[in-house]
């Protein structure tokens, strides 16, 4: 049994805690959100956690634990948390370790990296990737970057709640990996719906060319999965507009950093911008489909 820490209990973070509880552990909770952590805790006995308790503050949490994770929605919240009053470096021992999973800006995280080693505590940023079905279980893909030798300590809690583990190497380089794959996924996203979109307009059934799509070199495991949810019309959230939004905007300040160019990545944030716009920031990342819908006049259905 370990004694370990969590902030952040939103739509990953709810069951990336909940599944370290189920393997036994001992874990402090927070949230920004009233009520999710006394909640959570409730649940203790029944996941078969030692213990798990409802903290007031960040810093409750990191004198209650040799390892914290958490996973925050942006860097000020990130920041806030672990450098801030009452954030976890106002409550740690020396020695303590705090796992950031939350998708932040690699030089936000680079920052935090630096001020914690001040303090004698160590840091990974370790982003992770599977959206909520993988958080619920147990699945995700972690990006790490920091220290090999505070990876290989925390790395037995880390499996608990994912399958893939990939060191990057030194501070921030989880995140540089895992802003770039989501780059890809989004501009996948955006191709796929201007292909759908423009395909039912000129009365293509789109399940058929969804078939067409898989059985050439078209095919994206990211198109398999998201293109049913589009076609039932089910925009419930797994990974929404307004994060995803969020992260390619990190990606175009990273970018501006090292001086690389992201032309398409630039457009398709503005599509992310037009469905937040039009009120659907919180629907799943499929849904940004119905700007270019709404544009092109069709639907599609499947």
């Amino acid at each position: 049994m370990a004694k370990l820490g969590f902030l952040g209990l939103g739509l990953m973070g709810a069951h990336m805690a909940r599944n370290l509880m189920k393997a036994g552990h001992d874990v402090a909770l927070w949230s920004h959100g009233a009520g999710k952590a006394a909640a959570l805790a409730r649940e203790a006995e029944a996941l078969g956690a030692a213990s798990a308790t409802d903290c007031s503050t960040p810093a409750e949490v990191a004198a209650l634990s040799d390892c914290v994770f958490l996973c925050v929605g942006d860097s000020a919240m990130s920041e806030a948390v672990i450098l801030g009053a009452n954030g976890l470096r106002a409550g740690a021992r020396p020695g303590l370790v705090i796992v950031d999973a939350s998708t932040v800006s690699p030089s936000s995280s680079c920052r935090v990296h630096a001020e914690l080693a001040k303090s004698a505590i160590d840091f990974l940023g370790a982003p992770c990737t599977g959206s909520t079905p993988g958080a619920i279980h147990g699945t995700l893909t972690f990006m790490i970057g920091g220290d090999p030798a505070v990876f290989d300590r925390v790395r037995p809690f880390l499996e608990i709640m994912g399958k893939k583990l990939y060191f990057c190497g030194g501070p921030g380089m989880g995140l540089h990996a895992k802003l770039s794959q989501n780059l890809i996924l989004s501009n996948l996203m955006q191709a796929f719906n201007e292909g759908i979109v423009l395909s039912t307009k000129a009365g293509v059934d789109p399940t058929l060319m969804l078939d067409i799509l898989a059985n050439s070199a078209a095919k994206s495991g990211l198109i398999d999965y998201k293109a049913p949810y589009i076609f039932r019309r089910d925009f419930v959230t797994n990974f929404s507009v307004k994060w995803m939004h969020k992260d390619i905007g990190l990606m175009l300040e990273s970018a501006q950093e090292l001086n690389v160019p992201l032309p398409l990545t630039a457009l398709t944030r503005q599509i992310f911008q037009a469905a937040i716009s039009t009120g659907r920031g919180e629907e799943d990342i499929c849904s940004t489909i119905k700007v270019l819908e709404d544009w092109a006049g069709v639907e599609v259905k499947g």
